[in-house]
C-alpha cells in the first residue's frame, strides 16, 4: 500500500515539475508570431511587421533571446543540481521536495504575471528563469531517492520505466494547458501550471513517506543475492569470517551481541566518493549528450514545426504560382500549423518518450544490460533524426509516425539512465548497503545531463538562423557521442554475457 502511494505521489510530483517547464516552448511562437498573417497593423506604427510581438522579443534577434531564456533556466538547473543532491542527503526529503515545489510554482506564475503586469524588460524574465531553475533542482534527486528507498533491483527497470513516463505526461499536459490560453492570454499558460505544482507540493508535504522504516516496513534488497552477494564481494567481511570461530563461535556471539549495539547511521557519501562508483562517470557523460538532444526537442520542437510549415507553405505558393504545384508532392502535403496546433503535435514526441522509457526498462531488465540497451537505441536514433528532418513534414501521417519513433528512441535511453541506472549506481554493492549515496549519485548524473540540457537549446538558438538542417546535424552528432561514451560499459556487459554463456556450457558438459 505504501509502495503504491509513494509511486503515485512521486509520479504526480515530477509530472507537475515538467508540466511547469513546458509552457515556455509553447508560448515562444506567440511572443514573436507572424504578424503579417494577422492583417494590417491596427496601431499604424512604422514597424508593421512586428506590431503583434511582445517586446523585448519583437526584434530580429528573437531566437537568440529565446535561447537566452532557455539557457538561464537550464544553466541554473545544471549548477543547482550538483548542490541539490548534497542537500537532499542531509535534509528530510518530504520537506525538501514540498518546499521546492511551492517555490517552483511561485516563479512559474511570476513569469506569466509579466503578461498581466505588462512587463517588457528582458532581465525580469531572465531572473525569474534563473530562480525557477535553481528551485526545480529539488525535484529529481528527491523523487528518485524516495522510489529507490522503496524498490529493490529486481524489476527496477520496468517499474521505473513506467514510472518515468511522468516526464512525458508532464510535457503533454503542460503543452495542452499552455495551448489552451496561448492565443488569448499567454500569461495564464504559466500561472495555471504554477498553481498546480504548488497544490501538489502541499499534498506531498502531508502524505509522502520517505523510508519503509518510517511506517514499520522492511527495506528492499538492492542486490540480486542479498547479503550473501555483499559479503562475497566485501573483502573485510570475508577476512572476518575466516578462522576457527568463523561460523559457529563468532557468528553466534555476534548474534547475541548485535541487538545491544546501537546501529550507526551511515554517513552521506562525498561528491568524489560518488564519482568513484563504477559507471557513474560514463553514464553521466552519456546523459549529457542524450539530454542535449531531448531538451532541444522539448524547447524548440513547436517553433520548428511552425517555422518549417511557414517556409514550406511559402515555397508551395511560389511553385504553384509558377504552375509547378502538381510536380511537388512533398510541398503540396506540407501543412501550416498555428501555435496551438504545433504545441499539440509536439506532444506526440512525448508519447513516443513514454513508450521508449517502458521498452528500455523492460529490455534492460530482461537482458541485464542497461548500457547496451541505451547504446542500441542511440544508434538507431541517429538515422531517424535525419529522416524526420527530411521527410517529417511530408503529410500529417508521416509527421505523427516520425515524432513517435524519434521520441521513443531519444527519450528511452534518457529515461533509463535517469531512473533505473541512477538507482542501481546509488545502491551499488561497493557502497556496502549505504543508501545515503542515492540522492548524490542521482544529482551527479542528472546534473551532468543538465549541462547538455542547457547547451542544446542554446546551440539551437545560435544555429537555427543558419538553417534547421544544421540544428539536426548537431543533434545527430550529440547522439553519436552519447553512444560512444558508453562503449567501455557495453564491452564490459558483453564480456559478462559471454562469460555467463561459457560457464553454462561448461556446467552442461560436466
Amino acid at each position: 500500500r505504501y509502495r503504491g502511494l509513494t509511486l503515485v505521489l512521486t509520479f504526480l510530483s515530477y509530472t507537475s515539475y515538467h508540466l511547469s517547464r513546458k509552457p515556455i516552448s509553447i508560448v515562444k511562437s506567440q511572443l514573436h508570431p507572424n504578424c503579417s498573417a494577422l492583417g494590417p497593423n491596427p496601431h499604424n506604427d512604422s514597424n508593421s511587421s512586428t506590431w503583434c510581438s511582445w517586446a523585448p522579443f519583437d526584434g530580429d534577434n528573437y531566437k537568440e533571446l529565446f535561447g537566452a531564456l532557455d539557457n538561464a533556466f537550464l544553466v541554473a538547473y545544471a549548477i543547482g543540481m550538483f548542490i541539490s543532491g548534497i542537500f537532499g542527503e542531509r535534509l528530510p526529503l518530504r520537506y525538501y521536495l514540498a518546499g521546492g515545489m511551492v517555490l517552483s510554482g511561485l516563479f512559474t506564475a511570476l513569469f506569466g504575471l509579466g503578461y498581466f503586469w505588462d512587463i517588457h524588460v528582458l532581465w525580469y524574465f531572465i531572473i525569474v528563469q534563473v530562480c525557477n531553475g535553481l528551485v526545480q533542482t529539488t525535484g529529481w534527486p528527491a523523487v528518485v531517492a524516495c522510489v529507490g528507498n522503496w524498490f529493490g533491483k529486481g524489476k527496477r527497470g520496468l517499474i521505473m520505466g513506467i514510472w518515468n513516463s511522468h516526464t512525458s505526461v508532464g510535457n503533454i499536459l503542460g503543452s495542452l494547458i499552455a495551448g489552451a490560453w496561448v492565443s488569448s492570454a499567454w500569461g495564464l499558460s504559466f500561472i495555471v501550471p504554477g498553481i498546480i505544482i504548488t497544490a501538489m507540493g502541499i499534498i506531498c508535504f502531508f502524505f509522502l513517506v520517505e523510508y519503509p522504516e518510517d511506517v514499520g516496513c522492511s527495506p528492499p534488497l538492492h542486490h540480486d543475492a542479498g547479503g550473501v552477494t555483499s559479503n562475497e564481494k566485501d573483502p573485510e567481511a570475508v577476512t572476518s569470517n575466516e578462522g576457527p570461530l568463523s561460523i559457529s563461535g563468532q557468528s553466534s556471539a555476534d548474534r547475541s551481541n548485535s541487538p545491544k549495539e546501537p546501529v550507526e547511521e551511515p554517513e552521506a557519501i562525498s561528491f568524489l566518493g560518488a564519482l568513484r562508483i563504477p559507471g557513474v562517470v560514463e553514464f553521466s557523460l552519456c546523459l549529457l549528450f542524450a539530454k542535449l538532444v531531448s531538451y532541444t526537442f522539448l524547447y524548440w520542437l513547436p517553433l520548428y514545426i511552425v517555422n518549417v510549415g511557414e517556409f514550406l507553405g511559402r515555397v508551395r505558393r511560389e511553385r504553384a504560382w509558377q504552375g509547378e504545384h502538381l510536380f511537388t508532392p512533398l510541398l503540396s502535403l506540407a501543412a501550416h500549423f498555428s501555435a496551438k496546433e504545433a504545441g499539440d503535435l509536439s506532444t506526440l514526441f512525448d508519447v513516443g518518450g513514454i513508450l521508449g522509457g517502458i521498452f528500455a526498462g523492460l529490455i534492460s531488465d530482461y537482458t541485464g544490460g542497461r548500457a547496451t540497451t541505451c547504446c542500441v537505441m542511440l544508434v538507431i536514433a541517429a538515422p531517424m533524426l535525419f529522416l524526420y528532418n527530411h521527410v517529417g513534414q511530408n503529410g500529417i501521417g508521416t509527421s505523427i509516425a516520425m515524432l513517435i519513433v524519434c521520441g521513443a528512441l531519444v527519450n528511452g535511453p534518457y529515461a533509463l539512465i535517469t531512473t533505473a541506472v541512477s538507482a542501481d549506481l546509488g545502491t551499488h554493492e561497493s557502497l556496502k548497503g549505504n543508501a545515503k549515496a542515492l540522492s548524490t549519485v542521482t544529482a551527479i548524473i542528472d546534473g551532468t545531463g543538465s549541462i547538455g540540457a542547457a547547451l542544446g537549446p542554446l546551440l539551437a538558438g545560435l544555429i537555427s538562423p543558419t538553417g534547421w538542417n544544421n540544428v539536426f546535424y548537431m543533434l545527430i552528432a550529440a547522439d553519436v557521442l552519447a553512444c560512444l561514451l558508453l562503449a567501455r560499459v557495453v564491452v564490459k556487459e558483453v564480456r559478462g554475457w559471454c562469460g555467463c554463456i561459457a560457464r553454462k556450457r561448461g556446467y552442461v558438459r560436466t
